[in-house]
């Protein structure tokens, strides 16, 4: 049986979300909530939907693209994955056949190159390679092979602490020791001022949201995206913004501190409270993020995020050329 395709509308909404939800791969960044609180003029959604005999088989969240070469269909450039999302009782034949289908509404609507990136393997609720795979088969290449910091959230918090390199958990008992102390907070406004100024310092760079994009974010994700923030004397010094992007991961989204408080090893404290929050809630792993930005290594971040027992996995990106 062939796979058709047609392009989203508002009113398959409801089922967008209804499978992202039970998807083996789905997150928050391939909701339609998600995708829909950028302005209207940002992107030119193009966004598919795969289906066999009527019935929902998979999505493909994606915008379209003017470049100097031609048009393209790319993931969703508002959220940081994206990806053909499928069901958990995935086929091969199945991804071959929808990896085919998307190369051919591509062709037949004028796009002369498709661009996806995936979510790190550990995003799936059953790991398979076959989506992969039926990329590469079909003419797909790696464009870039950037590396995720991911930490497995052991059975006790102090299993996750044995595994800190020594200097990381003396930061963090020196921390404690110091006066520090982390809770969940609404200390948005401070929190941002503190991560524009590190960003700047540091990158000469913005954040990726403004702030009011990111109240927005929290009043459509009340618990699913938090600001933990360490305190001394009542004063902000570090703070990390968590999504929880499926029921398995937490990605640590925004990470910020006070360098003049570096000493104080707020950073360090941060993470070994949140990872215990991430044992609380019986999430899987916590992703750190990315150390590469197109597959150039920043050497000291990601030995940083290694001190904390964290390892390295790929977010792929695939591109096709017609």
């Amino acid at each position: 049986m062939t796979i058709s395709t047609r392009v989203f509308a508002p009113s398959d909404t409801s089922d967008w979300e209804q499978f992202v939800a039970t998807a083996n791969n789905g997150t928050i960044f391939h909701e339609r909530r998600f995708l829909g609180y950028h302005p209207e003029d940002r992107f030119k959604d193009h966004s598919l939907i795969l289906e066999k005999s009527g019935k929902l088989k998979a999505l493909f969240p994606a915008v379209e693209i003017k470049t100097d070469h031609g048009l393209a269909l790319v993931s969703h450039q508002g959220s940081s994955y994206g990806g053909i999302i499928v069901q958990q009782n995935l086929s091969f034949q199945e991804s071959y056949d929808f990896v085919e289908a998307l190369c051919e509404h591509a062709q037949k609507a004028g796009f002369n190159r498709i661009q996806m990136t995936l979510p790190p393997a550990i995003y799936q609720h059953t790991v398979s390679n076959y989506l992969d795979f039926s990329l590469i088969k079909h003419g797909f290449s790696y464009k870039k092979r950037d590396v995720s910091s991911m930490l497995n959230i052991e059975s006790t918090p102090e299993q996750n602490l044995q595994r800190f390199a020594p200097s990381h958990r003396t930061a963090v008992r020196k921390a404690i020791k110091q006066g520090v102390h982390v809770k969940e907070s609404d200390d948005w406004a401070a929190f941002y001022a503190l991560l524009k100024e590190n960003l700047k310092i540091r990158h000469n760079v913005q954040p990726t949201h403004t702030l009011d994009e990111l109240l927005l974010l929290k009043e459509l994700y009340p618990d699913k995206i938090r600001l933990f923030g360490a305190y001394w004397e009542d004063k902000l010094i570090a703070g990390v913004v968590n999504f929880s992007v499926n029921k398995d991961v937490v990605l640590a989204f925004y990470i910020s501190h006070i360098e003049d408080y570096q000493h104080l090893r707020a950073v360090n404290l941060l993470f070994y409270e949140i990872i215990t929050w991430c044992h609380e809630q019986a999430y899987k792993y916590l992703d750190f993020g990315i150390f590469t930005v197109d597959m150039e290594p920043n050497f000291g971040l990601g030995r940083f995020k290694e001190n904390f027992g964290a390892s390295g996995v790929f977010r792929d990106t695939f591109e096709l050329n017609f």
